[in-house]
């Protein structure tokens, strides 16, 4: 039996056991209480993290591979010391499904090869969710790995990189090539890990942060005194030097430094 991978739900089966095994070392051991895999598939990456963790709960929404989890994974690769405590299949969208309910209380590191057309989207749920999510590790389309994980000053560094590195320090681990998936993606992947900073809340308005970062890069080849003039910035504030720079050449202290500049003269 064999799952059909699905382009409406951007599936693309990894068949690479190395690969597999590395993506599951990418989380640490530490922080958190239960692990969350988002789009199984057939379980390729499944199998090596029951070797490590101590509960696994993974979220599908194809009904194909939840069959094929029922029915066919448990048998192959679930050992005798593994019972349904320790492994549970949750048929669903992350994207609408609440964190808290599922596991109320609790501290849970997601990790997954994720589908390419809701990966971003999974990442701002981490982000919304940073209280309970300590950390989450995973598969990419490699540009999309790259701009969370870019530092100031590079053109792929934007709104993904300064709100994801704003609570989680980032790192970049590795890049995969299309031909270890099926069907092979027409671009590399790449695999980056995000651990929650000891101090993730803010100095500033969080949503105001938000709107700061995000209007900046809207407009991020000019300056920030005009990408920033729906904030009806004064003429004495467009002279400090921080209005002079373009939005990519901030990090992320800077970011919160601006957003404190504007709260200062009552924006």
């Amino acid at each position: 039996m064999s799952v059909k991978a699905k382009k409406h739900l951007g599936q693309h089966f990894l068949k690479d056991e190395s690969i597999a095994k590395n993506i599951a070392d990418a989380l640490t051991e530490n922080g958190y209480d239960d692990v969350l895999e988002i789009g199984p598939g057939m379980g390729v990456l499944t199998k090596y993290l029951l070797q490590k963790k101590p509960k696994i709960t993974v979220m599908e929404l194809d009904r194909e591979s939840v069959a094929y989890l029922k029915d066919v994974f448990p048998l192959e690769h679930l050992t005798l010391h593994t019972s349904k405590e320790k492994f549970e299949i949750i048929e669903g969208d992350f994207l609408k499904k609440e964190i808290q309910e599922i596991f109320p209380k609790k501290q849970v590191a997601i990790i997954g090869n994720f589908p390419y057309n809701i990966s971003t989207q999974i990442v701002f749920k981490a982000i919304e969710n940073r209280a309970f999510v300590p950390e989450f590790a995973g598969m990419f389309q490699k540009e999309v790995a790259m701009r969370i994980a870019e530092k100031e000053g590079s053109k792929v560094y934007g709104i993904l990189s300064v709100l994801t590195q704003a609570f989680f320090d980032v790192e970049y681990l590795f890049t995969v090539p299309p031909t270890v998936f099926d069907p092979p993606p027409k671009v590399d992947s790449g695999v980056i890990r995000c651990i929650r900073k000891k101090d993730y809340s803010l100095p500033v308005d969080e949503k105001l942060f938000f709107r700061v970062v995000k209007t900046a890069f809207n407009q991020r080849r000019k300056m920030l005194r005009s990408s920033l003039k729906t904030f009806q910035l004064s003429e004495t504030l467009k002279e400090d030097p921080i209005f002079a720079k373009r939005p990519e050449q901030l990090s992320v202290s800077e970011f919160i430094l601006l957003t404190q500049k504007l709260v200062e003269n009552g924006i």
